[in-house]
């Protein structure tokens, strides 16, 4: 047996699904970084570090092979 939806509650569940949709809230605004804090603080380090292990690596590689 199948469950036939009669036009009503279609039409009812339509309208209702549209004033949902249509009422949101705008959001909020968003908030300010704190000043004082770099977003990219820490790169030049991270960027020297990894060369220095790369050449490390690249060195104990070459050693081995000798």
């Amino acid at each position: 047996m199948r469950i036939v939806p009669s036009r009503k509650v279609l039409l009812l569940v339509g309208l209702l699904g549209c004033n949902v949709m249509f009422a949101a809230p705008d959001p909020p605004p968003p908030i300010p970084p704190p000043p004082g804090l770099p977003i990219d603080g820490w790169i030049t380090f991270v960027v020297f570090l990894s060369l220095v292990f790369g050449l490390y690596k690249i060195y104990r590689i070459k050693k081995a092979s000798n």
